[in-house]
């Protein structure tokens, strides 16, 4: 049995807003969002870690890159649990990698280093966890793309109209890098 709670955020959500209640979620029943080709479903956020980090997956089919973006004051983990992803990474002095992560592998991203990632096979899936001195931002996903109720990818790409790209640094800590090119492949 799965309790539901009502949040700040959702009407009904199987993750408590007080700290202070341990929970338990079953597989894929934490809050869940579309963004892109993407389904994001958040275990854990700031409200249960008093904003000291956030635990979420993304899944997805083969695709296109995810916008490279930057956080000013986060870093953020990813580890794969299916399929293959391909991270890429500029850290801050400029110098670019891409790594093929797969099952089981893991890759770093420190605040301030410019990244983004591409599902390389179909039913990816990277575990991942964001923390920092500014909080955290799984919330990013529902607003700029949108709150999902049913399991599994959307049937269309959830594609934000371009000026909601500008309202996100300030709440969430991402930024997006509309130009950025990545010269590793």
């Amino acid at each position: 049995m799965t309790i539901e709670y009502a949040t700040r955020y959702r009407t009904a959500s199987r993750i408590p807003a007080d700290p202070t209640k341990p929970y338990f979620i079953e597989k894929g029943e934490g809050d869940r969002a579309h963004l892109f080709g993407d389904l994001i479903t958040v275990y854990a956020g700031g409200e249960q870690t008093e904003n000291t980090f956030n635990f979420f997956t993304v899944e997805g089919p083969k695709g296109d890159i995810i916008p490279a973006h930057v956080h000013a004051d986060t870093h953020e983990v990813f580890y794969i649990t299916q399929g293959a992803v391909r991270l890429f990474v500029e850290d801050t002095e400029g110098v670019q990698q891409e790594k093929l992560l797969t099952p089981g592998d893991f890759g770093f991203v420190p605040k301030n280093c410019k990244h983004a990632y591409r599902m390389e096979r179909e039913h990816s899936q990277v575990v991942g966890v964001a923390a920092g001195p500014g909080g955290t931002f799984e919330r990013f996903f529902e607003t700029l793309g949108a709150p999902a109720d049913a399991l599994g990818l959307p049937r269309e790409p959830v594609i934000p109209e371009p000026h909601k790209f500008g309202s996100v640094p300030e709440q969430f800590d991402v930024r997006f890098l509309r130009d950025h090119e990545w010269r590793t492949r």
